[in-house]
């Protein structure tokens, strides 16, 4: 079995309330030192092997269902291959 992962964020010209919201609490909470905070989605898929054909078909996944691609970008990465 193979992992493959869709990591879903908002594009940059985007406003991120959510990520704003937690850039706020952070030093609330004693945390400093960050600057910005994007919040995003993960996805990940179980897949019996990793293939050209089965990336494919996960890139159409992602741009049909996992993200809106008017409003934000994602990327297909491959985690964890076993045996």
């Amino acid at each position: 079995m193979a992992r493959v992962v869709v990591s879903v964020m908002p594009k940059p010209e985007i406003l991120d309330p959510q990520g704003k919201a937690v850039h706020g609490a952070l030093p609330r909470l004693g945390f400093t030192g960050v600057s910005d905070v994007r919040q995003g989605k993960r996805f990940e898929l179980e897949v019996a092997e990793v293939t050209d054909a089965v990336l494919a078909e996960v890139e159409k996944m992602a741009e049909t269902l996992l993200s809106n691609p008017v409003i934000e970008n994602f990327t297909v990465t491959v985690e964890d291959q076993q045996s």
